[in-house]
């Protein structure tokens, strides 16, 4: 078997593949690069999860790429419009014809004598195994696992006679008209779903182990729409409005972390100006501070109003059992139910899933630590993209790819075929990447997979837009700790 060849190998065609396939194009690197994608499509997640008002949980103008405005009004946009925005912006670029679909990472090896990564792929249509190699690896898979859901093991399940789902593989065929619906869940996900589906079910009602802090926003953003009836250019009104949000993400989380007390009031006091007395105030008080866990957002506040309407309920309990007929909890209440939805979360994987080995030695992502959040100690000529999780994605993941590209392109000057960065002992904390920030439980349950938080820079995470635009962006790359060597004999000539 002859392997195909290509400088970059990119793995995943969700925002942070194509964003990277872009900018390698955008910063003239000058590299064959290929993007092998497990899917058929584009998109990534925005592709995979298919339940009804599916949409963005971050404003269109910080999660849309840098380099290429998000053009329309809406503040959170729906699922289709972020996928059909992806492949607009691959078809832009000319990257489309190095996409190859249906196939799945599942080994990928690096040797540091010839500076090369070789990387076992399946191809799930043929159900054949190709063998790539290339001098770079980046991995754009995000952290979750897209073959299954987070899923509790509810006693009784089997018990129950209707249909349960996880909004992670949502059949398309599922009919809920006029039916009793139970959402598990108070993340994102059940937030989205319940208003989504209230109109169309006989009653739906959104069961939550403990409260989540949700944020009403406008649908239509005020500030697209007056620049819109102003006539300003696409790119300056993306331009203004971009730097506009960014800087009230951070207002609002440097808040939350300087005067926890205030932050709540003030999100508290929103949500009781929506659903006034008619709603008790503890499903929606959570006991620990804002942003401990991630902000929720619902659009116009559309969650509020069918709670207060009664097309919906919410209740806060603990899940006994299913049963025959639906959710037992612990308080003793029956909800009756023809399909349980459990929104319960995600399971945690770097790199989609495949096996990561340097030098014929296993890499073990939990013992190691992220280099300016983009590269793994020990881990040569390879750079991993994870965005904010107190922010947009995309922003990180655009400021990775611009920081990848002025690597290589250091690298060519240079004539270097390898680059590494190797932590200390000294320099690595005991929690996860994310485990001193966020306390969800995805994040929990990812930390044995996750790289660990670093004790300094440059190995500590600070999830800060501002910082590290500069350091990414800007700082020089001869820092002492990122190297770049030339190897004896490079297994392929650049």
């Amino acid at each position: 078997m002859t392997p195909r060849h290509v400088e970059v190998l990119i793995i995943g065609a969700g925002l942070s593949g194509i964003g990277m396939a872009c900018q390698l194009i955008r910063e003239q690197t000058g590299r064959s690069f290929a993007i092998i994608e497990r899917r058929d499509n584009v998109g990534g997640t925005w592709d995979l999860f298919k339940y009804p008002g599916i949409r963005s949980d971050s404003d269109m103008l910080s999660f849309g790429f840098g380099f290429r405005p998000w053009i329309g009004t809406k503040t959170l946009a729906d699922g289709p419009s972020i996928r059909n925005y992806i492949e607009d912006t691959a078809r832009e670029y000319g990257v489309v014809e190095h996409i190859h679909f249906a196939r799945r990472g599942i080994r990928a090896s690096y040797d540091s004598t010839s500076a090369l990564w070789t990387v076992e792929v399946l191809n799930e249509r043929t159900s054949e195994t190709e063998i790539w190699t290339a001098n770079f690896l980046v991995g754009a898979t995000g952290y979750y696992d897209y073959d299954q859901g987070y899923q509790p093991d509810f006693a009784g399940s089997e018990d129950f006679t209707g249909q349960i789902v996880h909004p992670q593989h949502w059949p398309e065929d599922l009919d809920y008209k006029n039916k009793k619906v139970v959402v598990i869940g108070s993340g994102a996900t059940a937030i989205t779903l319940v208003p989504a589906m209230a109109e169309q079910v006989a009653h739906i009602t959104m069961v939550q182990r403990s409260p989540t802090y949700i944020q009403a926003l406008p649908s239509q953003d005020p500030a697209a729409i007056a620049m819109k009836m102003a006539r300003v250019p696409d790119k300056i009104a993306y331009k203004i409005g971009r730097a506009r949000n960014i800087a009230l993400q951070r207002a609002s989380f440097g808040l939350s972390r300087t005067n926890p007390q205030l932050a709540k009031k003030i999100l508290l006091n929103q949500i009781k100006l929506w659903v006034g007395n008619t709603i008790d105030m503890k499903h929606f008080t959570p006991s620990y501070n804002p942003w401990d866990q991630r902000l929720c957002v619902v659009p116009d506040g559309d969650l509020f109003k069918v709670l207060k309407s009664g097309q919906a309920d919410i209740v806060t309990d603990r899940i006994a059992r299913f049963t025959e007929t639906g959710v037992l909890l612990e308080s003793g209440q029956q909800l009756e139910a023809d399909i349980i939805i459990t929104a319960t979360g995600l399971n945690v994987q770097i790199a989609g899933g495949a096996e990561l080995v340097v030098d014929g030695v296993p890499v073990n992502t939990r013992e190691a630590a992220l280099y300016k959040g983009v590269m793994l100690s020990a881990v040569p000529n390879a750079v991993i993209i994870l965005g904010y999780t107190n922010a947009s994605w995309t922003l990180k993941a655009d400021l990775a790819a611009l920081y990848f590209c002025r690597v290589l392109n250091t690298m060519r000057e240079g004539r270097f075929e390898q680059f590494s960065v190797r932590a200390g002992a000294e320099d690595i904390a005991a929690t996860s990447v994310m485990g001193d920030s966020l306390t969800s439980g995805y994040i929990t349950r990812g930390d044995g997979v996750m790289p660990r938080q670093g004790v300094r820079a440059p190995w500590k995470i600070v999830n800060n837009y501002y910082r590290d635009r500069a350091i990414l962006a800007k700082d020089d790359l001869r820092d002492g700790i990122l190297r770049f060597d030339r190897v004896s004999a490079p297994a392929v000539k650049r």
